[in-house]
This record gives structure tokens, C-alpha cells and sequence, in this order.
């Protein structure tokens, strides 16, 4: 059997990123032969990958990338809010943001397949951070904006909420304060053209069967429903809803007092839609508007 010295358990360490215990048995299994233990070590991180592949993960980081013209999001869980403090996992997410922001992936299993900066693919780098760390890790979702004339603004309430939006006209302090609108107040869209037809339909069926009751005549309770869907796409929508540091005035106001109209936008909220703890971090948003001016 080949001696295995300190200074190739070191190397592999240093280009595997494992423990040092781990390291050596892997030298020892392939008699001392390095890239051997490399392949022996990923084969098993695979295989650790998939057992745990099937554990929630409703923990992680939101980070936000920005360049010149482009900005993007990304969203990766982990299963403990420990974890999220690994420097493991917050170099890979880290990298992971800068690879959707030069990479331009079409969708997720695009950004999978990508090469990060160390020549392997989001997805063994995925494989790698959970064998070393020992805990289930997904790349859930990612957004990505890019504009040529428009303004950019983001916003990050920690690393628990991100907003991305796109304004024509505008500056970055308008930008970023309707980014932080859109983190506290949650729009579904940016204006009620954009709301889906069957959400207006059953809204719309709703309030209709509310009216009914009134016992009032039916052209009188077809303009209850009108007022009543014009009142909730104002509680949806960008545009309509109050803009939280002045809710005398909507954001459309803002906006347009600004000579700017808001294009489009992505917000994530960590673990939305997992089943996780409870947490109402918009309302730690709202807390945060009203002492922070821009």
C-alpha cells in the first residue's frame, strides 16, 4: 500500500473541500492515486445527494447580483437555518447568483447544467456542497432582469426577502423604493390587465353572490361588482395599492409623478409555498419602511 502522506491528504482536501479523516481513507481505498480519490469522493457525495434528497428544505438564502443593465435573484434552501451560516453554503450560493447573472440560463434545469467558475456544473457543485455539509439543499428558483433603457432597482430584507423591478424613467432612489414596496405589500402583478382571467372570473362569481343577497335590482348589483373588483385590484396590483412609505398616494401616483411607469418585477419570499415554520417577514418589511427613507 502506498504511504499516504500528509501533504497529498492536504491536496485533496484543498481540491475536494472534505475532511481531512475522509480524505485519507479515500487515498487509501485507491492506494494513494489522487484523481482516483477525487472520483471515489464524488461518486459517494452522489450517492449521499440522493439519500437525502427527499428531506424538506424550507431554510436558505436569497441573494441579489448586480451589474451594469442586469440584476438577478436566487433562491436555495437548505433544511436548518444553521446551515445557512456555513461558508460552504454561502460561497456556493453566492457563486451560484453570479452564474445566473453572466450566464443567462433559460430555466432552472438550464441553470443546472451551467459551469460555474471551478469547470463543474451547478448541479455536481449542488451534489458536492450537501455530501460535505450533510444536508438535503435545493436550487429552487432564480429571476433575472436585463435592460437596455430601463432603471433597475433591488431590495433584500435580510436574506429571507428579495424584489427585483424593472422602471421605465425613474432613478435608482425611486427604483429601490418601489422594490421595497413590492417586498412589504406582496402585489400579484403590476397592473390589472396582467391579473389572470380565471382569477378575475372567480372574483368576480364571488362578489356577485355577495351582492345577491342585498335583494337589490340586478343593475344595481352588477355596479356593486365593479366596485367591488375595482377595490380588489387595488389591493393586488402594483399600481393600485397605497405606496407604503405615503399611502395617500398609490405607487401609479408615485409613478406618474415621477414621469415613470413600473414594467415588471420578481419577489421571493425564502420557503414560500414549503411547508416550513411560520414567519411573517413582510410585516418585518413594513416595520423597516417606515424608518428607512430610501
Amino acid at each position: 500500500m502506498a504511504d499516504i502522506t500528509a501533504g497529498l491528504v492536504k491536496e485533496l482536501r484543498e481540491r475536494t473541500g472534505s475532511g481531512m479523516m475522509e480524505c485519507k481513507k479515500a487515498l487509501q481505498h485507491v492506494d494513494g492515486d489522487i484523481e482516483a480519490a477525487i472520483d471515489l469522493m464524488r461518486k459517494a457525495g452522489q450517492a449521499k445527494a440522493d439519500k437525502k434528497a427527499g428531506r424538506i428544505a424550507a431554510e436558505g438564502l436569497i441573494v441579489i447580483k448586480q451589474t451594469v443593465g442586469t440584476a438577478a435573484m436566487i433562491e436555495i434552501n437548505c433544511e436548518t437555518d444553521f446551515v445557512t451560516k456555513n461558508e460552504d453554503f454561502q460561497a456556493f450560493v453566492d457563486a451560484v447568483a453570479e452564474t445566473v447573472l453572466n450566464g443567462d440560463p433559460a430555466d432552472l434545469a438550464a441553470l443546472l447544467a451551467l459551469n460555474m467558475a471551478n469547470g463543474q456544473s451547478v448541479e455536481q457543485n449542488r451534489r458536492e456542497c450537501i455530501a460535505r455539509i450533510g444536508e438535503n439543499m435545493n436550487v429552487r428558483r432564480f429571476a433575472r432582469l436585463s435592460s437596455d433603457q430601463g432603471v433597475l432597482g433591488c431590495y433584500l430584507h435580510g436574506t429571507r426577502i428579495g424584489v427585483l423591478v424593472e422602471l421605465a424613467g425613474g432613478d435608482a432612489d425611486l427604483s429601490k423604493d418601489i422594490a421595497m414596496h413590492i417586498a412589504a405589500s406582496r402585489p400579484l402583478c403590476v397592473s390589472p390587465a396582467e391579473v389572470p382571467a380565471d382569477r378575475v372570473a372567480k372574483e368576480r362569481d364571488i362578489f356577485a353572490a355577495q351582492a345577491a343577497t342585498s335583494g337589490k335590482p340586478a343593475n344595481i348589483i352588477d355596479k356593486m361588482v365593479e366596485g367591488r373588483l375595482r377595490k380588489y385590484f387595488e389591493e393586488i396590483t402594483l399600481l393600485g395599492q397605497p405606496f407604503v412609505k405615503d399611502p395617500e398616494q398609490s405607487v401609479g401616483q408615485l409613478l406618474t409623478a415621477h414621469k415613470a411607469s413600473a414594467i415588471r418585477f420578481a419577489r421571493f419570499e425564502l420557503g414560500e409555498g414549503i411547508e416550513k415554520k411560520s414567519g411573517d417577514f413582510a410585516a418585518e418589511v413594513m416595520a423597516q419602511v417606515h424608518g428607512d427613507d430610501h
